[in-house]
């Protein structure tokens, strides 16, 4: 079996995104909604990367990068398509656009309960950085 296609989103992706993610990830966001995902994709086309395979969207990665840092979340690959690279080529993909711009450390977001998440991040080359906590506020 070949590998995945890799490709930024467009905004007729947007529902199907939303599935994608609602069947693969653990948890959803506030951003989690059509305003959301097509927001993203008006405002940085490049950052969310998906995978397809037989036109249909097997996984999702957001990468952004502000100038400053760069961020990878919403990363979520479909149950029936896991153990086949596509977490592999959309981390590949998600490094690239993020080292293209000067990206020197990439943080990601990953639940603390999800345990299947910290071994696939931790394959992938990353580790827990325990001395820093996110602070939110909603808006």
């Amino acid at each position: 079996m070949t590998g995945p296609d890799v490709r930024h989103a467009v905004p007729s992706d947007v529902d199907a995104v939303l599935r994608c993610r609602r069947e693969a990830a653990e948890g959803t966001g506030i951003t989690d909604d059509r305003d959301g995902v097509a927001g993203l994709i008006s405002r940085d086309p490049a950052a969310l990367l998906l995978a397809e395979r037989d036109g249909r969207i097997t996984g999702t990665v957001t990468a952004g990068f502000d100038g400053w840092r760069c961020s990878a979340y919403r990363f979520a690959v479909h149950p029936g398509f896991r153990r086949q690279g596509i977490a592999t080529a959309l981390m590949d993909a998600a490094e690239r656009r993020l080292l293209a711009p000067g990206g020197r450390r990439i943080d990601a977001m990953v639940l603390e309960s999800n345990d299947r998440a910290h071994r696939t991040w931790g394959a992938a080359g990353y580790h827990r950085e325990d001395h820093r906590r996110r602070w939110i506020k909603s808006l």
